[in-house]
């Protein structure tokens, strides 16, 4: 009987390590790493529209390859924070070198930079194509003397009270901070009754699919010659995460790619949803984010 029972234990043993090699088995067959299911990225980003398309996209991306990502909308400044204290591990939203000088020079050396994933970004004020003026320096008393911006401590928002100390026709203007989605909710309902109106604009950007929009000149170069946007990671991600890292690493797209997804999320897509339409519709390029 001694033996009996240690026989049907030495066969239990033996059943149970076949059933562990088959599961295995099971997900490698299926193209899963056997335990990968605790995979996962935080990426933080601001709540603007190029970045709902760009955090979204490499969310979708990362997600195919298996991965569990969290989405984290926070305040620009707050955003880089968060990296430089290694509470979210990416963000692929750094404008440069203009936009985001301030929040390089306070958090820059605290976390790694990866490059520009988008080359050819812009920013300035945007008046309708209808409007009679070319420059900056044109600006005499439209729109009531007012531009309309965007959320207050917006790179680009520092850049425009920067442009009203510079240019002397701007030192009675005034710089109304509002929201993105105020702003060109505003935009939309001044280009149908053909008002005159002046926003701080950036591309890429869906309202330029949508309306006949031109940059006035800056003679000052207040809003620089152009930008690049840059994929940031937390120092330490690429030792813990090689692959991850090495996805947001080759993260790359155009204006074209980018101004698709916002002008569906525009039109009333959700964003998980453009995002997914742009990933699979897209595979060339994704393949070699991820190879």
């Amino acid at each position: 009987m001694k033996y009996l029972k240690k026989g049907l234990i030495v066969a239990l043993m033996v059943v149970g390590l076949v059933l562990s090699i088959g599961s295995e088995g099971a997900f490698q067959s299926k193209g899963l790493q056997f335990g990968s299911a605790g995979k996962s990225v935080q990426l933080a980003y601001v709540n603007w529209d190029t970045e709902i398309a760009s955090t979204n996209v490499i969310a979708k991306v990362l997600e195919d390859e298996g991965y569990s990502v969290e989405m984290v909308p926070l305040d620009n400044a707050v955003m880089w924070q968060s990296i430089a204290q290694g509470e979210s591990d990416a963000m692929v939203a750094a404008w440069l070198p203009v936009t985001h000088e301030a929040q390089l020079a306070e958090y820059g050396d605290q976390m790694e930079d990866l490059g520009p994933n988008l080359e050819g970004a812009k920013t300035g004020l945007v008046v309708p194509d209808y409007m009679d003026v070319d420059s900056i320096t044109d600006l005499t008393d439209q729109a009531g003397q007012q531009l309309t911006g965007i959320e207050p401590g917006a790179g680009i928002m520092n850049s425009s009270e920067t442009a009203i100390e510079t240019y002397s026709n701007l030192s009675s203007w005034n710089l109304q901070a509002s929201s993105t989605g105020a702003m060109t909710t505003a935009l939309k309902q001044a280009y149908q009754k053909e008002e005159d109106i002046i926003v701080t604009g950036w591309s890429p950007h869906w309202m330029f699919a949508s309306f006949d929009l031109k940059y006035l000149e800056d003679p000052e170069s207040v809003f620089g010659e152009g930008e690049t946007i840059n994929t940031m990671v937390r120092d330490g991600f690429e030792q813990d995460d090689p692959e991850a890292y090495a996805i947001m690493d080759k993260f790359h797209w155009t204006v074209d790619d980018m101004e698709a997804v916002m002008l569906d999320i525009a039109e009333g897509t959700e964003p998980a949803d453009a995002a997914r339409k742009w990933v699979d519709d897209n595979q060339d390029k994704v393949k070699k984010w991820v190879e």
